[in-house]
């Protein structure tokens, strides 16, 4: 198992397991625009992208967007994304993206890692718990713009 942070040259691996990703969460397959979403990131320096290769093939995926605590002085960064093919499962790729995304973090100087997920993904978020993450029960609004 091998974790690189996507570059251009990554990009059609990447985007594939986006469309994917996207589709899970009961979006229309779209390819062309999973390129350009995650091109635009990437040119644009707007998110860091991790991929894990397993035995030659993109087998997950995760998505960091930076964000700034005033507060704290510091970056924050939320992991938005994160997602492993169905028959990659259970071989430990959601664990090893997610503690790349620490390292992440760590050589930033990050102050942490925030995310979300589904009340009822319940293995999501033992994943989560079990590596160290916390609920958060702090924010109690959310302004959907329509």
């Amino acid at each position: 198992m091998n974790i690189v942070k996507v570059t251009l040259n990554e990009l059609n691996e990447a985007a594939e397991l986006f469309d994917l990703y996207r589709r899970f969460y009961g979006q229309e397959t779209d390819i062309d625009g999973a390129k350009r979403f995650l091109k635009d990131r990437i040119e644009n320096n707007e998110s860091t992208i991790f991929l894990c290769v397993h035995e030659g093939k993109a087998v997950g995926f995760t998505q960091l967007y930076p964000m700034f605590s005033s507060v704290g002085m510091r970056r924050t960064l939320v992991l938005n994304d994160l997602y492993v093919v169905e028959d990659a499962r259970r071989l430990g790729v959601g664990n090893a993206l997610i503690d790349t995304a620490i390292q992440f973090g760590k050589e930033v100087n990050a102050k942490g890692i925030s995310l979300e997920t589904g009340f009822d993904n319940v293995k999501a978020q033992a994943l989560y718990e079990k590596i160290g993450f916390e609920k958060e029960t702090n924010y109690f609004y959310f302004y959907s713009i329509k």
